[in-house]
């Protein structure tokens, strides 16, 4: 063989090689990953981190209790100023206006509160 045909085959075989090597690398790692753990899902574990779980639900529960009528509390004085906003605007008072910034109906000579 002459020496531009060893040039060629090792032009041609390196990379040629580098794949394969590549090829078998990979199809190693793939057979290494395939291994799957069933778990019954009671293991001590799992048990304790449930127990842990619950008892950290259980004591924020007044928290959350209090956050939750704070919000229903804030909603039903939304609700109800909408409420009396409508009848204040549809009221038969000609003298009647909704104050925004108080949330009231007010008597425009006066300035007094009134029920519409």
């Amino acid at each position: 063989m002459n020496h531009q045909t060893l040039k060629f085959l090792r032009r041609a075989l390196f990379p040629l090689s580098l794949v394969v090597l590549a090829g078998t690398w990979q199809a190693n790692a793939l057979a290494d990953t395939r291994h799957v753990i069933v778990e019954s899902g009671d293991s001590a574990l799992s048990k304790e981190a449930a127990r842990q779980s619950k008892e950290q639900w259980d004591s924020t529960r007044s928290l959350r209790n209090k956050v939750n009528n704070r919000r229903e509390k804030e909603f039903d004085k939304f609700d109800k100023s909408i409420d009396l906003q409508e009848k204040c605007n549809t009221s038969s008072n000609v003298n009647a206006y909704w104050e925004a910034n108080s949330d009231r109906c007010l008597d425009r000579r006066t300035g007094r509160a009134i029920a519409p």
